[in-house]
């Protein structure tokens, strides 16, 4: 009874679902290495890791096919970062829970994350010591927050409704990321499934409510942003 009884304990573990099937796990991120290390912490712990990407419309096209139980995002993607990835993931597959990993902890990003469906926000530098925990409170039906970015959170929250004149669409987003990639009119129009003249208004859209007026000046606004990496 006792060796059944330490056997059962030892096979017991939080991350594993009922008939012993292991929760199922996409990581996406657009850097190997990071990708790689990942992939690692996640299986030591006992995770099935069912697939990668590694840039977000990847991420969202092989979410839909492998329906995997939970997807860890990189913010900073090509193409769709990870907070416009988990909007659209959210949106096709809610039964998915989302961790981001992200390098941010502006109010904004924090905010945005939370309103597409991100339920783990973790800053990179604490990966590889919270990604786990984070995990195990994103299964739990928990939201789960690097520490610090609590009051951050809390802040954003009291500032909403102050009027920001610079806030722009999920699309213009899209949009201003593709352009600040160095896309052309008609590879932002092919990316969204959209007319070149369609892609060309929201450009024009954006660089309005920035009150911009040249390409540079929209990448220079992406990076200070994060939608990409210089």
């Amino acid at each position: 009874m006792d060796t059944a009884t330490t056997n059962q304990t030892e096979t017991t573990s939080p991350f594993v679902k009922k008939a012993d099937h292991p929760i199922r796990v996409l990581v996406a991120d657009d850097h190997q290495i990071v990708l790689q290390g990942l992939k690692t912490i996640l299986d030591h712990e006992g995770f099935e890791i069912v697939g990668e990407a590694s840039d977000g419309r990847e991420a969202v096209r092989r979410t839909l096919e492998l329906q995997p139980d939970l997807a860890v995002l990189d913010i900073s993607m090509p193409y769709m970062n990870g907070i416009e990835a988990a909007a659209e993931i959210r949106k096709a597959t809610p039964s998915a829970k989302l961790i981001l990993l992200t390098v941010h902890t502006e109010n904004r990003y924090i905010l945005e994350a939370l309103k597409s469906g991100i339920r783990g926000y973790v800053l990179k530098s604490r990966a590889a010591g919270e990604l786990i925990e984070a995990i195990r409170e994103v299964l739990g039906g928990r939201i789960y927050l690097s520490p610090g970015i609590s009051q951050t959170v809390v802040e954003a929250y009291l500032q909403q409704g102050s009027g920001e004149s610079e806030t722009l669409t999920r699309r213009e987003l899209q949009v201003l990321q593709l352009v600040a990639e160095g896309k052309t009119t008609k590879e932002v129009a092919a990316a969204l499934a959209v007319s070149a003249k369609t892609a060309d208004s929201h450009r024009s859209n954006i660089m309005h409510k920035l009150n911009m007026h040249s390409v540079a000046d929209l990448v220079r606004y992406a990076i200070r942003h994060g939608l990409v990496q210089p």
